[in-house]
């Protein structure tokens, strides 16, 4: 989903509805800035990281056995 927005004379620019609805961000929820060279991201920031990053690469520790890991 592209869309273009316009830099305000106060620097603002407005999410369109259909971006935020996507991204399920309502008024008072902050987001993530990323800038990288000529690039910017916005992410919703999460309300609870230990809650985003629960499971992550649960994939690759299928096949681990963690007794042995422990020393």
């Amino acid at each position: 989903m592209k869309s273009v927005v316009t830099l305000s004379s106060k620097n603002q620019i407005v999410i369109p509805k259909k971006a935020r609805q996507k991204l399920e961000v309502e008024p008072g929820d902050q987001l993530i800035l990323d800038v990288e060279e000529h690039s910017l991201t916005l992410k919703p920031k999460p309300k609870s990281y230990s809650k985003h990053l629960k499971g992550l690469h649960r994939a690759v520790w299928r096949e681990v056995d963690a007794a042995a890991l422990v020393t």
